[in-house]
């Protein structure tokens, strides 16, 4: 009764502390629960609670039920014969490495059963990672290398990434590149170019999952030694048409488990292997992020967990390989909720412990719409090229879906200092391009002049087609092209009148202001810029006071605006005084008489 009273309690202070981090450990040693008999008897209570059938299981008895499985494992075997062993030997324990004894105590069991004397349980999974078991946070990014590194893609990476250094922790990359047909080490190595400029570090990596194929058959082998998944020979037509009869009573269609009493071997020809999954089973989680979530087994049916050609499919190999990387949070986007039902039965099958999920909410374009790789191809690569700041992009993905108070601007340091998923929407997160061009403003104006004119030098070469240099003119320059601008690039090309000959009118502006009216004023002020001593701000201005005079009083923006369409060919730039300033005397005198001799062969 002693165990029973402790249960009840050790679960209700699940629902009221889920927040915190490890409740359940703590409430556990408090009561001195530490013998497995004890932590036996807390979980036949468990098991007494009644069946979970619904959709939101309590996520205390979801979390006790784990973490009392964790404490009475059994010691998993080594085996002494792996030379010469089947395929299902035992690579390495699944509890701690304290427990592990020699595989020759227990004999080759039959699946589902033991030897008197032995453990009460089949052989243990593989287990693939050799060395002492990790402690603490351990998060991967896994993205396919079969296109470009979309912002979804790049803010999942940034989550985990931030997770794991606030934490302390290690994160890997892994890549998963099992779709041969369509993995490239192109896009690989924009996806690492892209991680790279981001600043997204590892501690591992980058793995490959294709390396991992002996692990995926090894562990399909066990399953099949153990019965925990089986070999199906249904035909796609023939799953088809069952299918299709299915829908049409207006039921759903899960696998109708044609083949999971026969008895087939490995010479039934051209097969699938399927988990063979408890119909009463519910396959739950508390999602850091969305909470309580689950699916009753019978919802989902036996999925294929290896093709006919014998590849791993998606759900086994990420299983897999999260166990060998000893992945303790699996953050990924809200898309993958649909997988981690299957994916928690594949963890029990292998006997293995789930790792936290955390799910993210989905990134909507313009019109609401679920952001797409082909519908949106706007690559992390394509905001470097178009002149945004690392810093600018990562405080903006950091935004979509994770708040902190009201605070907007974030360092690569804030982000991981202040990153928590207890603050993450569970509402699917809106990008604004408009914000993003607000923090890169912000980001270009707090840079320290050398740094910038440093990132600035490629972009002007760019628009000069020729090597730039960088000038005092330049350097001063810089400070007012930043006011105004939101992209490296945008600077680039506002600046691109310096380091051209000749310019080029725009054509609305070229109507609007190189017009006859304005002749007689670029030409008295031409002669007054061509007699100066000094060209600086000052002199220039009393210049255009001058001129100003001259013509009774003309308005600024009537002498301004023509003169900046004849020295930049636009009719946007920073100061008029400023502008002529950098370009410099000889190339203002010229171009204003350039502009007046284009008015004036229109005129005639």
């Amino acid at each position: 009764m002693e165990a029973m009273t402790i249960a009840r309690e050790t679960a209700a202070a699940f629902e009221r502390q889920r927040a915190v981090e490890r409740p359940l450990e703590v409430q556990i040693l408090a009561h001195g629960v530490r013998a497995q008999r004890d932590a036996k008897r807390l979980l036949e209570f468990c098991r007494k609670l009644g069946p979970r059938t619904h959709m939101h299981a309590p996520p205390g008895r979801i979390r006790l039920e784990a973490e009392l499985r964790r404490r009475i494992r059994q010691p998993v075997y080594k085996d002494s014969h792996a030379a010469s062993g089947p395929k299902t030997q035992i690579i390495q324990c699944l509890g701690p490495p304290d427990r592990v004894a020699d595989r020759t105590q227990c004999s080759k069991l039959p699946a589902g059963g033991c030897r008197r004397g032995a453990t009460n349980r089949p052989p243990a999974a593989p287990r693939i990672l050799s060395g002492p078991l990790m402690a603490g946070v351990r998060t991967r990014f896994a993205p396919s290398p079969t296109g470009i590194l979309h912002m979804g893609s790049a803010r999942t990476a940034l989550f985990n990434w931030a997770f794991a250094r606030r934490h302390g922790g290690q994160h890997a990359l892994r890549i998963e590149d099992t779709d041969r047909a369509r993995s490239t080490e192109a896009s690989e190595r924009a996806l690492l170019e892209g991680l790279d400029w981001l600043g997204i570090d590892f501690d591992q990596g980058p793995l490959r999952q294709s390396d991992g194929r002996e692990r995926h058959d090894s562990a399909v082998a066990h399953l099949l030694e153990t019965g925990r998944a089986y070999r199906c020979v249904c035909t796609r037509d023939e799953l088809e048409e069952r299918r299709e009869r299915t829908l049409a009573t207006g039921q759903s269609w899960v696998y109708d488990g044609r083949c999971r009493d026969r008895d087939l071997g490995p010479d039934c020809g051209p097969h699938t292997v399927r988990l063979r999954l408890d119909p009463s089973a519910y396959l739950g989680w508390d999602d850091l992020v969305f909470g309580p979530s689950g699916q009753a087994a019978s919802e989902i049916g036996d999925m294929n967990i290896r093709r006919s050609d014998g590849h791993p499919l998606y759900n086994l190999a990420v299983v897999v390989d999260d166990l060998h990387m000893q992945i303790s949070h699996v953050i990924r986007g809200a898309d993958h909720l649909a997988n981690t039902c299957f994916q928690i039965a594949l963890y029990r099958a292998l006997d293995g412990e789930p790792p936290r999920f955390a799910h993210v909410p989905l990134i909507l374009g313009e019109g609401g719409k679920k952001l797409s790789k082909r519908r949106d191809p706007v690559s992390v690569l394509q905001y470097r090229d178009d002149g945004y700041l690392p810093e600018a992009l990562l405080n903006w993905l950091a935004r979509i879906g994770w708040s902190h108070g009201d605070q907007e601007i974030f360092s690569r340091e804030e982000i991981c200092t202040l990153f928590d998923l207890d603050s993450v929407s569970r509402s699917p997160a809106q990008s604004d391009p408009g914000k993003l061009e607000w923090l890169s403003q912000h980001y270009l104006k707090q840079m320290p002049r050398d740094a910038l004119i440093g990132l600035l030098l490629p972009f002007l070469t760019r628009e000069a087609g020729r090597p730039v240099e960088a000038t005092p003119e330049l350097a001063d320059f810089v400070d007012l092209l930043r006011e105004r601008s939101t992209t490296l690039g945008e600077m680039a090309h506002r600046a691109r009148f310096l380091l051209v000959d000749r310019v080029e009118y725009a054509d609305k502006a070229a109507k609007k202001f190189l017009r006859p009216v304005a002749l007689p004023i670029l030409r008295s002020l031409h002669d007054h810029l061509a007699g100066l001593n000094a060209w600086e701000p000052a002199s220039l201005e009393a210049a255009f006071e001058t001129v100003r005079t001259e013509h009774g009083g003309v308005g600024m923006g009537k002498l301004a605006q023509p003169v900046r369409v004849a020295v930049t060919g636009s009719s946007a730039s920073p100061g008029i005084y400023e502008t002529l300033a950098a370009l410099g005397q000889e190339q203002s005198v010229a171009r204003i008489a350039a502009a007046s001799e284009w008015i004036e062969a229109r005129q005639g």
